[in-house]
């Protein structure tokens, strides 16, 4: 099966995790994909393919002869997509021989991917390209990951290529930050590993985000505000001055590169209870220590002008910078370097602006680098991938796997 084909089954299994189901997996659906997956896994020839109580997927192809005692690698994309936005009826579009001009995705809803706001859609004229109908992300995050090692598993087992021992894994729960929760990395048995979790063809990438989330839970007091005065003490302004209090361009619309921020997700309430929800981001870890301390500091100024227990912070750390780990193992970043370059693809070595599976995996024992998958705009309506960068990754994998 090509890989596109792959792909446009995958994004139509609804596989959306839930960050507030308190489940795992957070979502059936991803039972759904994950049983999809184990089926064609054991089609391939693939050992061992199951998947497990709280919906990873393992899967195995052992060395071929006289390349046993080679280190075994892994490969891991996760199957959920992000609950940011409708994940529900997706329903891709391939757009053929892209002519470099705006993409209408909707036009009954007026819903246009422009080339000015997403100028590097030039770089795919006379490409293949999949795009959304505007009411749906697309879930090439992570789907396009999936089914590029998918079809590099089935390429390898055909063809039967040489190769040391390969590891196959799905994850669910990624996206809300628990995919490494439940990864049984003793029973994985790979030396090192690889999420197929990227953007843009040709990213590499060893250095991620330290990463936390906040909730910040604001208790007023509701009366009549006809007689409010000096009794009414209002949740939601009270949660408007909180977040006033941040800096204004340490937000994610005003940094790039290296530079951390703080991002209000969601805030829902009422004058009497209001909660904020923040997720906090920094490359370095003493400015991520010190981001959080910021916050304690708001919440602690406003209890005091406001009162005890007007502001409840609570914390908590997700994943670290995996580079702290990696450092000891770049001959790994070098294998993934040098399969990009024997397939013509330039890699581009950044930091992550956000986390994948392998910044935890590789606090737990499994060093764990970061592929491209080909994809851009994740988690909403103007997500696309270029087919022949997906192609070109199975490509990567082949390679990366043969050493």
């Amino acid at each position: 099966m090509k890989v596109c084909e792959r792909f446009l089954k995958y994004v139509k299994i609804n596989s959306q995790s839930d960050e507030r189901s308190g489940t795992h997996p957070s979502s059936k659906g991803q039972f759904d994909m994950a049983e999809c997956l184990v089926k064609e896994l054991k089609e391939l020839g693939a050992r061992d393919a199951r998947v497990d109580e709280k919906c990873y997927v393992y899967a195995s192809v052992p060395a071929s002869p006289g390349m046993e005692d080679e280190d075994k690698i892994g490969l891991i994309a996760h199957m959920d997509t992000a609950p940011a936005f409708n994940g529900s009826g997706v329903n891709p579009r391939l757009i053929e021989n892209y002519d470099g001009e705006d993409i209408v995705l909707n036009a009954d809803l007026n819903i246009v991917m422009r080339t000015e706001v997403f100028p590097e859609l030039t770089n795919y004229k006379g490409q293949t390209l999949a795009v959304t109908d505007g009411t749906t992300l697309l879930g090439a995050d992570d789907k396009a990951g999936v089914a590029e090692i998918m079809t590099a598993l089935e390429r390898i087992i055909k063809e039967n290529i040489e190769h040391p021992a390969i590891r196959v894994a799905f994850t669910p729960d990624e996206e809300i930050g628990e995919g490494a929760d439940h990864f049984d990395v003793d029973g994985f048995d790979a030396d090192y590993a690889y999420t197929v979790d990227g953007g843009a063809l040709g990213e590499l990438e060893y250095e991620n985000f330290n990463a936390a989330g906040a909730t910040v839970t604001v208790n007023g007091s509701c009366i009549h505000p006809g007689e409010g005065k000096n009794r009414m003490k209002n949740a939601v302004l009270m949660a408007m001055e909180f977040n006033s209090m941040l800096p204004p361009a340490e937000v994610p619309a005003h940094t790039e590169g290296y530079e951390g921020f703080y991002h209000v997700t969601d805030i829902e309430g009422s004058e009497e209870k209001t909660v904020m929800r923040y997720i906090i981001r920094d490359h370095d870890r003493e400015s991520f220590e010190d981001r959080k301390t910021a916050l304690q500091r708001i919440a602690g100024y406003l209890n005091a002008k406001y009162g005890e227990d007007t502001v409840a912070l609570e914390l908590k750390d997700s994943y670290y910078n995996m580079k702290e780990k990696i450092i000891s193992r770049m001959d790994i970043v070098e294998r993934a370097r040098k399969a990009f370059l024997d397939n013509g693809v330039e890699p581009k070595v950044q930091p992550i602006r956000g986390g994948t599976d392998g910044a935890r995996l590789s606090y737990m024992g499994l060093p764990c680098p970061n592929l491209s998958t080909g994809g851009h705009n994740f988690h909403g309506k103007f997500e696309y991938i270029p087919i022949e960068s997906m192609e070109k990754m199975v490509d990567v994998l082949t390679a990366l796997v043969m050493g």
